[in-house]
């Protein structure tokens, strides 16, 4: 079962590759000193595609694509992340890409300054979903400490029409239309950062990043600033599931497409610290959708490690459930968890973290 391995850093994109799905072959540096700040593996249909939102610094932020496992790059002619003239604003980043399971060629990119944008050719050329950006709350959002920034897109699976969205610090917003109007969807979570009598706002919360499971659409995880919790209906309302951990404080979820009710997060000392708890690296996995938790850290190093796990910098499907630290180190597991062996090391500061059975 060969699997590819695609890992963004502060400095280029590492793939590493398995011919059987066991231990993963760091390939060199490609895009050396370029940010790699979103990556997807497309394996809808014939060819695989990689997509790159990558960061020329001086240059500004784009995307690219390969369709040779990444031996060669494109880039469409006119910039394909663009704000309209109307907007009056400038694209610092493209945060996330995600191709659509339930539309062929339709790739979706969320941006910073917060917006989303869809493409309908694979992921070459986008164009922005004004619904979003002309919300009526938008004069009202603020930036999180990452920036106003659009990190989370989740299509539904069979239901093109329906399409959520998350950015820091707005919260969870959710479209049952294609985009035309969204409506705030973020009952029951608290924003303690608020004063008391006002921390359950329609809207403002600081969502660090949600996942869905892709046999079950309806089910939504959501790692909060503080907090963790569970949507059974596609973010109409949440339940809090952090109250078994030793922190509900972090970046990065990810959940088990093989089953709905496993999940994984990577708490740390919040909120000032933000470094592993204990010093130590511990994912936490759930197999109750998140009644109880419990850490794994087998193969793992003991400790002292000081460094943080970002929010897309966690993955978890079918070839494994992998991370990425911010100093450089990967870890892969195929028993979902149990155990932990390192794939890289000495890497530049890991963004993000993509894998994909091919």
């Amino acid at each position: 079962m060969p699997a590819l391995l695609a890992i963004g850093t502060r400095k280029g994109l590492f793939l590493a590759r398995s011919s059987d799905g066991g231990s993963f072959e760091v390939e060199p540096v490609r895009f050396s000193t370029i940010g790699i700040h979103s990556v997807a593996i497309d394996t809808r249909g014939g060819t695989p595609r990689i997509l790159a939102g990558i960061e020329y610094g001086h240059f500004g932020p784009s995307v690219m694509w390969s369709d040779d496992l990444g031996e060669t790059w494109e880039e469409a002619t006119t910039p394909p992340v663009a704000f309209p003239e109307r907007t009056g604003a400038a694209l610092a980043r493209v945060w996330q890409l995600q191709p659509s399971p339930s539309e062929p060629d339709v790739v979706w990119a969320g941006a910073e300054p917060a917006a989303l944008f869809r493409s309908e050719d694979r992921g070459a050329t986008y164009t922005m979903v004004d619904g979003l950006w002309d919300h009526p709350t938008r004069p009202q959002w603020q930036p999180g400490g990452g920036g106003l920034c659009l990190h989370t897109v989740i299509p539904h699976p069979t239901d093109p029409r329906r399409i959520g969205v998350a950015a820091s610090a707005v919260g969870f917003f959710r479209s049952d239309d294609a985009g035309a109007t969204w409506r705030p969807s973020n009952k029951n979570i608290r924003a303690p950062f608020l004063p008391e009598g006002a921390q359950y706002p329609e809207f403002g919360q600081c969502v660090h990043k949600v996942v869905q499971h892709p046999a079950a659409p309806e089910r939504l995880y959501l790692q909060h600033h503080f907090g963790v919790y569970r949507s059974d209906d596609f973010g109409d309302s949440w339940t809090d599931i952090g109250s078994g951990l030793p922190s509900d404080f972090g970046f990065p979820i990810a959940v088990d497409p093989g089953d709905p009710d496993r999940l994984y997060v990577f708490p740390l000392h919040g909120d000032v610290d933000r470094t592993p708890l204990g010093h130590r690296y511990q994912v936490f996995r759930s197999d109750d959708a998140g009644a109880t938790w419990q850490g794994h850290s087998a193969g793992l190093p003991e400790g002292p490690v000081h460094s943080s796990v970002l929010r897309d910098a966690m993955s978890a499907g079918p070839a494994g459930v992998f991370f990425g630290t911010r100093d450089g180190e990967v870890y892969g597991s195929a028993d979902a968890g149990e155990t932990w062996s390192l794939i890289a090391r000495h890497l530049p500061d890991v963004l993000c973290v993509r894998a994909a059975v091919l």
